[in-house]
């Protein structure tokens, strides 16, 4: 899909006409004084600019090519300031691989080689048209970035150069003491893979709900619900229901204890053609002793019949290891048992992680993966990171090694 076509999305373009006709005929409206208000919420905004210069190289047991790519991103953003309730925002982006590109970016036709789902693009990431003159609610039309909890059902895949944005409508409402009430409706998902993949866009018809209430002394508890309808792969098509709960409890001093609990149903919808009832179970337990944090998880992608269990806009980087070994969920269910550990040195935060893999259906024991991360923040502007994966491949894929280098700037 092409620049103009990207522009030319029914609900991306309404969004713009809706911003710009809403603001003009606020400002038509409104008495002749309302004219300076208007241009001053116009150019008196705020701009925003993220850089981030990245290196990522992939090794795999088979016959492919070992993969090199550095690349670069450009975002640039621009928040208006509020006239009768009403702002808008509009972000665009641009992805260079400099030198050769030695990788499968899935788009370049280089097929010889092992994948980094970082293809050349320039696209708008985000354009919405947003209304705050509801008592605490806001109101949000357009291409927007959309995370709830902690990525695993609607997340935009941050990590990748090309993030994942949705073309949506959501109403976020706090009027409810320690209440956030999050709605939406998905039209469209704007996927890492850029515009001019076939598989760029995820066209779809789906409400959204979460409910977030933190009134308890123990925790954090939520409910969601998920009715995603894909209009061209209605077999994708699923309604999710659950529950999270998460939290700490101070013990021993200073030290806090850290768990989370969440469970979610899944089942056919729409004209999804198929006939399942699948699970989701996480349990995860931890310590945070202050210079060192600690945590012990299980997480459980259920198999009905060779169905499983999939959340397909989450953030799937950060499940199940970062050797991207899961990014969709095996036939056979997924089993997902996980040990980390992370402390800061010198400002150097430092994280590790193992995963031991298996199948939720049968004895298969897909691998093992060890995962290993150091990031430094320098000032509130400036961040440069190391990561590395490493897959050791049992019954499933095969010995996959990754690793990255970048530095950002966020302004």
């Amino acid at each position: 899909m092409s620049m103009k076509q990207t522009i030319a999305h029914p609900l991306f373009g309404n969004a713009c006409r809706v911003a710009g006709g809403a603001l003009l005929a606020a400002s038509l409206a409104a008495p002749a004084t309302a004219a300076d208000d208007f241009t001053t919420a116009l150019v008196g905004g705020k701009a925003s600019a993220d850089l981030r210069l990245r290196y990522e190289g992939v090794e795999q047991d088979n016959a492919l090519k070992d993969a090199d790519a550095t690349t670069v991103r450009v975002r640039l953003g621009y928040q208006t300031g509020e006239f009768l309730g009403f702002s808008a925002f509009l972000e665009a982006e641009h992805l260079t691989a400099l030198g050769s590109e030695g990788y499968n970016s899935t788009v370049n036709g280089k097929t010889a080689y092992s994948v980094v789902a970082d293809p050349e693009f320039t696209e708008i990431n985000q354009a919405f048209l947003s209304y705050s003159g509801l008592p605490e609610t806001a109101l949000k039309y357009g291409r927007q970035r959309l995370v709830l909890d902690n990525h695993r059902f609607i997340g935009n895949v941050g990590w990748r150069q090309n993030e994942q944005t949705f073309d949506a409508f959501t109403v976020v409402n706090r009027s409810l003491p320690d209440t956030t009430i999050t709605a939406g409706y998905i039209n469209n998902v704007n996927r890492v893979f850029s515009d001019d993949s076939p598989v760029g866009d995820f066209r779809m018809s789906s409400p959204i709900f979460n409910v977030k209430y933190e009134g308890l002394r123990a925790g954090t508890l939520v409910g969601y619900g998920y009715l995603l309808d894909f209009d061209d792969l209605p077999a994708s098509s699923t309604r999710t229901f659950g529950v999270r709960f998460t939290g700490s409890a101070p013990f021993a001093g200073d030290m806090k204890a850290l768990y989370t609990a969440e469970y979610a149903s899944q089942s056919d919808y729409a004209d999804n053609p198929g006939n399942f009832d699948l699970d989701y179970y996480l349990v995860e337990g931890g310590i945070d002793a202050g210079r060192l944090t600690a945590k012990l998880g299980y997480e459980v992608l259920g198999s009905d019949d060779g169905v499983a269990f999939q959340t397909p806009l989450a953030t799937l980087h950060a499940m199940n290891g970062w050797a991207d070994q899961f990014l969709v969920t095996p036939a056979a269910g997924l089993k997902d048992a996980y040990v980390s550990a992370g402390t800061a040195v010198a400002g150097v935060k430092v994280e590790a992680i193992f995963h031991d893999f298996r199948a939720d259906k049968g004895d298969a024991r897909y691998g093992t993966e060890w995962d290993l991360v150091a990031t430094k923040a320098f000032g509130k502007h400036y961040s440069v990171g190391a990561k590395y994966a490493a897959y050791q491949a049992k019954d499933f894929s095969v010995d996959t090694d990754k690793f990255w280098l970048w530095g950002e700037a966020r302004f």
